[in-house]
């Protein structure tokens, strides 16, 4: 099993970044994915999940309204609509995999598969 997160890079504050995480040995729809965000000195933490089917979404509060997740299960990709940034959305940002399903799990403990991490930096 492999995540491949991408789309990371720099970018002002208001401005817009889409992240992808291409999955290979998952089967297709097989699974829940999530979004994790972990910035210098600092826990990984929640950012959205997606269910199966793409048809329920879960996000952090600090998120929300801004950043939309989807997925295209033809592709097995799964991306990240990063809008309206802020200086303290800069973090490396993680793609993960939950076999059992639960969009709604937010700890990282949860879910099974970890992408390598895609560093997104907000500059004031």
């Amino acid at each position: 099993v492999q995540l491949q997160a991408s789309g990371g890079g720099l970018v002002q504050a208001g401005g817009s970044l889409r992240l992808s995480c291409a999955a290979s040995g998952l089967t297709v729809g097989s699974y829940a994915a999530g979004w994790f965000r972990q910035a210098p000195g600092k826990e990984r933490e929640f950012v959205a999940g997606i269910a199966w089917s793409g048809g329920s979404t879960h996000y952090a509060d600090s998120v929300k309204g801004r950043f939309t997740i989807s997925r295209v299960n033809t592709k097995n990709t799964v991306y990240l609509e990063m809008n309206s940034l802020k200086p303290e959305d800069t973090a490396v940002y993680f793609c993960a995999a939950d076999l059992s399903g639960n969009y709604y799990y937010t700890r990282p403990e949860e879910y099974e598969y970890w992408g390598q991490g895609t560093l997104v930096t907000v500059s004031s």
